[in-house]
């Protein structure tokens, strides 16, 4: 199928760094998707945690190569990688995805940062590169909804560094004057809700002060066009086997049967092994 995109949501994503996209995918997917997620050895066995400054952590899931499990159907599905190769301009490869799973009343918070704030030190030389987050679970303020600056893309690349805590973020110092222009949107999102963005856009999370789990699956591309320059524990350019919308209930429930997909917790790179800029309050 062609991009989900239509002229509105596409000039709304060039113009604000992101679109939110009711129903991406539908109650039935979503509950395959969340099933396989829970279940999977693959992912229970691959679980590590990136700690907030205060010492929350979120748990985190990291794979490369989508595969033939249903959340890899969902990753090469036309109507994701059709939409990415709309907002990136030619044709797109998966680049990793990650399941961020904050639990109810410990998950962490994430500080602001922009995707290719890490991503340029991976040797992608342009920010050729987008996401989408999908929900599966409801996620609202009080459990830590993903929060983005709207419009911040178009600051360009912000220095990264090390924070407070186990966590990599933008110039804080930066960060505080774009916060004084541009506004905070609270992206509130139901099961199968997808939030398409850019990877200079600025976003961050709070700690989950809720009695219910947020779970999201983030969906990572890159423009085949913009192949890294240098090797990384992210892959370079693989062709990427799209698979039509009915992929997933035609699957049903699948699980991974590629071990060496998985990351272990990985580093900063060198380059942002140092502190930037002060403390900031946020909300």
């Amino acid at each position: 199928m062609p991009t989900v995109l239509d002229a509105d949501t596409r000039t709304r994503f060039d113009r604000d760094g992101y679109v939110l996209i009711k129903n991406l995918f539908s109650n039935e997917e979503i509950a395959l998707l969340r099933t396989a997620i829970e279940t999977d050895p693959a992912i229970s066995e691959n679980f590590y945690n990136r700690k907030d400054a205060d010492g929350a952590a979120t748990k985190m899931v990291t794979w490369n190569h989508p595969g033939d499990s249903v959340y890899g159907l969902a990753a090469r599905s036309e109507r994701v990688v059709d939409t990415m190769e709309d907002v990136l301009g030619g044709e797109v490869y998966h680049y990793h995805s990650k399941l961020t799973a904050k639990e109810p009343f410990e998950g962490g918070a994430w500080e602001w940062h922009q995707d290719y704030g890490y991503w340029y030190h991976n040797g992608c030389l342009f920010p050729y590169m987008a996401s989408v987050m999908v929900a599966l679970d409801h996620t609202d303020r009080n459990n830590g909804c993903l929060q983005v600056l709207k419009g911040s893309h178009h600051l360009g690349r912000i220095d990264h560094g090390l924070l407070d805590g186990d966590q990599v973020g933008a110039d804080l110092n930066r960060v505080e004057q774009a916060l004084e222009s541009l506004e905070t949107v609270h992206a509130e999102m139901e099961p199968g809700d997808g939030l398409f963005f850019h990877c200079n856009t600025l976003h961050r999370s709070d700690q989950n002060r809720s009695a219910n789990r947020r779970w999201t699956v983030l969906m990572c591309y890159n423009a085949a066009r913009n192949n890294p320059y240098r090797a990384h524990h992210h892959p370079q350019y693989t062709p990427l086997n799209k698979v039509a919308d009915d992929a997933i209930v035609q699957a049903g429930i699948r699980f991974s049967t590629d071990s060496d997909a998985f990351l272990k917790k990985a580093a900063a790179p060198a380059e942002l092994q140092t502190k930037v800029g002060s403390t900031y309050s946020s909300d």
